[in-house]
């Protein structure tokens, strides 16, 4: 029987640990190269910082913007809103005057009505009082015509006695009632001055009646 070759552990061993050593030494170069790269990157990306700007006087204050003047006023409707005005103030005049019309007429129709019940009440008694002075000149002419008779009953010598001492009034009164007839003989029997007196004063009252009829 063939006695099989040992093998080499020391060799093969060698290379093991000097395959491993490569490894880890690549590894650690890769990790050294990595921090450098990645401070090296952001100072090439990044942009130099400015610098500060010298100092300088404040900065002057923007410029007003210009305001545009207002537009001018339209005459047209300047001549319309007054036209409106006068149109409203004439309207407020108009219905001012139709009120106080309205108000006056309603005083002169109360007024109107006042005098209307005036006139009745002094119409009635304007009646009233002419039937009563009807009334009184009709007694009072009935008491004439009485004593008109009285006297022409009498004879005219005793009537011209009482006519010779009446008053003058009552005398007029009573001789222009009775009977010219009658009348004239007691004239005649009365005392001349008073006959003449009692004549011309007889004479001028009926003138007087003759004037007022």
């Amino acid at each position: 029987m063939m006695a099989l070759p040992r093998p080499r552990l020391v060799p093969a061993a060698i290379l093991a640990m000097g395959g491993l050593f490569l490894v880890k030494a690549e590894t650690l170069l890769v990790a050294l190269r990595a921090p450098s790269l990645a401070v090296v990157a952001p100072a090439q990306a990044s942009d130099p910082a400015p610098a500060p700007a010298p100092a300088s006087r404040p900065a002057a204050a923007p410029a007003a913007t210009p305001v545009a003047p207002p537009a001018p006023p339209d005459p047209a409707a300047q001549a319309e809103r007054a036209l409106l005005e006068q149109l409203r103030a004439r309207r407020a005049d108009i219905e001012a005057r139709e009120q106080a019309v309205a108000a006056q007429q309603v005083m002169i129709q109360a007024a109107e009505q006042r005098l209307a019940r005036r006139v009745e009440e002094l119409t009635a008694l304007q009646q009233r009082l002419e039937s009563l002075d009807r009334a009184r000149t009709d007694r009072e002419e009935a008491g004439w015509r009485g004593l008109v008779r009285t006297y022409e009953a009498m004879r005219p010598r005793d009537a011209a006695a009482i006519f010779d001492d009446l008053e003058l009034p009552v005398l007029v009164e009573i001789l222009d009632r009775m009977n010219e007839r009658k009348a004239a003989p007691v004239i005649g029997a009365m005392r001349p001055e008073k006959a003449r007196t009692v004549t011309a004063e007889l004479a001028r009252h009926r003138a007087q009646r003759n004037a007022a009829d």
